[in-house]
């Protein structure tokens, strides 16, 4: 019996230091299948000629222009036959074994589309990491959180999130997912151009009745903030921006009306209160956020990839609210919010 074909695809922009210190651990990966591929989002370094020099077994793909993150991806798999693809950050430093467990999650249950190994933090490897930690959740009020990150607070790994569970969404850094599925539900979608898009596409996979796992028997460690450093303007606005559309998308008319509303309330109040600490840069990235995702809603709604159907059992979903459990009840871990075992 034939083992899967798996595309290691590492989306690439300006990123030439990241690929010379990652690329020997992603190499090295110990499974035989498996192609590893560099779409280059037309980067200005010299990123293309450095693969070509030292890497020549590693096929590139180069874009026209930097099409971020989504629509970087999405033309980028047009040209890759695989069995699976995993996206990759390329600032992830891989394990040898880490594509095995994922490969023997999803080929054992054909209802699992997609799922992310454990990432934990490349600067200190005990501590989970920001993008994805343990796998993704998502609250009620479109508020995405992790098993072991809850805003800010990275826990420490101490084998507490090892099991395999179904999740709400895997995230971007690492996410290995069925190629069919992946071009059968669009893809990403491009309007997002960056953050929050695989959220998209996870909740999307769930409601065409796919499941998204944590696979923590495949480890990984995560450099992040790689591209856009954190509290950047335009990681503000698109953060918020998308989050607003991902929820307009994908819930249910009523809940999407009363929900988004609510929404713009608290984004309203976050920014006030930075305002109030001299943070102008991110109170005006909220703003343009809510004027962005209005534009969206009233003009250019229709180009946006929606799921045929709104009403699917989800897993990883929170029936209450992680900011109330966070700020106001001091709640500060998964498992304590959750209040159960996952």
């Amino acid at each position: 019996m034939s083992t899967p074909l798996v595309s290691i695809v590492i989306l690439n922009w300006n990123g030439r230091n990241f690929l010379q210190k990652f690329l020997p651990s992603v190499l090295a990966t110990t499974y035989n299948n498996k192609e590893v591929v560099v779409v280059d989002n037309a980067s200005t370094d010299d990123s293309v000629s450095y693969l070509q020099q030292y890497w020549p077994t590693v096929r590139i793909i180069q874009n026209d222009a930097n099409f971020g993150f989504a629509q970087g991806y999405n033309e980028g798999l047009k040209h890759i036959l695989a069995d699976y693809y995993v996206l990759l950050n390329s600032d992830v430093e891989v394990t040898p074994n880490w594509l095995d467990a994922m490969v023997a999650l999803l080929e054992k249950d054909k209802t699992i589309g997609a799922c992310q190994p454990k990432i934990l933090q490349y600067d200190n490897k005990e501590l989970f990491e920001y993008a994805g930690a343990a796998g993704g959740w998502l609250d009620h009020l479109g508020y995405p959180f992790a098993r072991g990150r809850i805003f800010d607070v990275c826990e420490k790994d101490r084998g507490q999130y090892d099991t395999a569970v179904p999740i709400f969404w895997a995230s971007g850094a690492a996410m290995f997912v069925h190629a069919n599925l992946y071009h059968a539900l669009g893809g990403l979608d491009e309007y997002f151009f960056a953050h929050q898009e695989e959220i998209d596409f996870c909740w999307r996979l769930q409601l065409a009745g796919y499941k998204v796992f944590a696979c923590p028997q495949s480890t990984v460690y995560h450099v992040g903030g790689g591209t856009l450093p954190k509290g950047n303007a335009r990681k503000v606005l698109l953060n918020f921006r998308n989050n607003l559309v991902m929820m307009a998308k994908n819930l249910p008319r009523h809940e999407a009306i009363w929900k988004i509303s609510y929404r713009f309330l608290l984004d309203y109040v976050s920014a006030l209160k930075s305002l109030m600490w001299g943070e102008k840069t991110y109170y005006r990235s909220v703003m343009k956020a809510h004027g962005a995702f209005l534009k969206w809603l009233f003009m250019t709604r229709k180009k946006g990839l929606f799921p045929p159907k709104k009403k699917h059992e989800l897993h990883g979903y929170l029936h209450k609210s992680v900011v109330w459990n966070y700020f106001v009840k001091g709640k500060k871990t998964f498992t304590e919010i959750v209040d159960k075992k996952a």
